[in-house]
């Protein structure tokens, strides 16, 4: 095992990996901006290093600065988390060329899941089911553009080949709205990923957003941990998340933790990752992407299998082989995860300030991954997410009912959260009878 890892990251999932690396015995090293300089992950980390300005740009994506920073401090590994550097294989390779050990799946791993056209075409080839769409990148010419289209079918989805989380996702009705919507889609995907490339695939109506998590040694052994539901989300991007889900039945739940072992298997996938799917309404299910890294939800997993995804990272990571068998495992009990976020719970608008008030729900299976209290500043410059609440009950309704007593004492006071949205979707008649889809947050609940 390691003796010290440098946590690339900050919030919560960086103090996630402390915690993980605190009970392996390894001492940590946190890596922070000018606006993060009184943040939790640096005063509980051994040692912390400032590397830049507030902007993401000159401090947690800046490799040059990331990478001395662990030289400085003699670190023999650097643990991305989630965002930021996490799926970058630039990085990955600078990790390795640097003498460090990226705690994440190789870089050439990383680079074809990241291209979401040839990660397609790999799992097409492997018999891994994919939603129809256009076989490879988008021509310029209009002529060929149109008969694309006509052949996935309307209406479909204009896609950014190095996409994620919905950006420079368009969905498209008919072909009069096509030239528009492939414009405004290859701007967004040049702004935030500096890739213009993109792809069509066909609109599936109303689907339910499964992913599976997938272990990988680096002796050849790669198991699941069953599936989590991720189909509460707004603008694409997850709310709340549950495991199992509600939507599956044991044939199809054993089908798809087969096809995302078939797709780990494809690409040698090592360390963690999660392969997404999404399903329809006749429990057709589809490749959607890999993820090559830890998910935010994964605490979720974690609450039904008793397996502690970091630690299982770190260890990997060191070279050490599974020691978990497939046979192990099972699924105990129902998990829901809340993510709690400073935004506008009605238009979803980022509210960063000053938290005044902070009060967390306790209580027996209850469970907050958290990097806020009173006073924290939080920044514009970051992603809003503020604590992740975990409840796990016996069952699904007990779940359910545990985690709306834990939100009735959640507190935070001195910025908008979606603490009330929350309460709403817990209530509401779908979320409970678990039939709800990705549609359920398109309109005011």
């Amino acid at each position: 095992m390691f003796d010290k890892v440098l946590i690339a990251n900050r919030g919560e999932i960086a103090l996630r990996v402390i915690r993980a690396c605190r009970a392996l015995g390894v001492k940590t090293v946190a890596v922070y901006s000018e606006a993060d300089a009184a943040a939790r992950h640096v005063t509980e980390a051994d040692e912390a290093v400032l590397i830049g300005p507030p902007p993401a740009p000159a401090s947690y994506l800046n490799i040059e600065a990331i990478l001395t920073a662990a030289h400085q401090t003699g670190v023999q590994a650097i643990h991305p988390g989630y965002g930021f550097m996490s799926e970058n294989a630039e990085f990955a390779r600078r990790c390795g060329e640097a003498g460090l050990v990226f705690i994440g799946p190789p870089p050439d791993v990383i680079q074809k899941m990241g291209d979401k056209v040839a990660a397609r075409q790999m799992m097409a080839a492997a018999g891994v089911p994919i939603v129809p769409g256009t076989p490879g990148y988008l021509t310029s010419d209009p002529a060929e553009l149109a008969a694309l289209a006509e052949s996935v079918g309307y209406p479909l989805l204009i896609k950014a080949a190095a996409g994620g989380g919905g950006i420079g996702m368009i969905q498209v009705a008919g072909p009069e709205k096509l030239a528009a919507g492939l414009e405004q889609a290859q701007r967004r995907a040049q702004q935030a990923f500096g890739n213009p490339a993109l792809y069509l695939e066909r609109y599936i109506s109303r689907p339910k957003h499964i992913e599976v998590q997938l272990l990988g040694d680096r002796h050849g052994h790669l198991i699941h941990l069953f599936e989590r539901e991720c189909s509460v989300q707004r603008r694409h991007q997850k709310v709340i998340e549950e495991s199992p889900s509600p939507a599956l039945d044991p044939e199809t739940r054993q089908r798809i933790a087969q096809a995302a072992l078939l797709a780990g298997q494809t690409v040698g996938f090592q360390n963690a990752g999660t392969v997404e799917f999404i399903m329809d309404q006749d429990r057709h299910f589809y490749f959607l992407e890999m993820n090559t890294r830890i998910q935010v939800e994964h605490p979720v997993t974690e609450m039904v299998t008793g397996v502690d995804l970091v630690q299982e990272q770190l260890k990997i990571a060191a070279g050490e082989a599974l020691s978990i068998q497939q046979s192990d495992l099972r699924q105990r009990g129902h998990a829901i995860e809340c993510r709690i976020y400073a935004e506008d719970p009605v238009n979803f608008f980022p509210s960063p300030g000053t938290i005044m008030a902070y009060q967390e729900p306790s209580g027996e299976h209850i469970r907050l991954d958290s990097w806020v209290q009173a006073g924290t500043v939080v920044s514009h410059f970051y992603d809003p997410l503020l604590a992740k609440l975990v409840v796990w009950g016996a069952d699904r309704a007990e779940a359910i009912a545990r985690t709306q007593a834990a939100l009735n004492e959640f507190q935070i006071e001195g910025i908008k959260t979606n603490l009330p949205l929350h309460q709403k979707i817990l209530a509401h008649p779908t979320f409970v009878a678990g039939t709800y889809d990705v549609s359920l947050l398109a309109k005011p609940l």
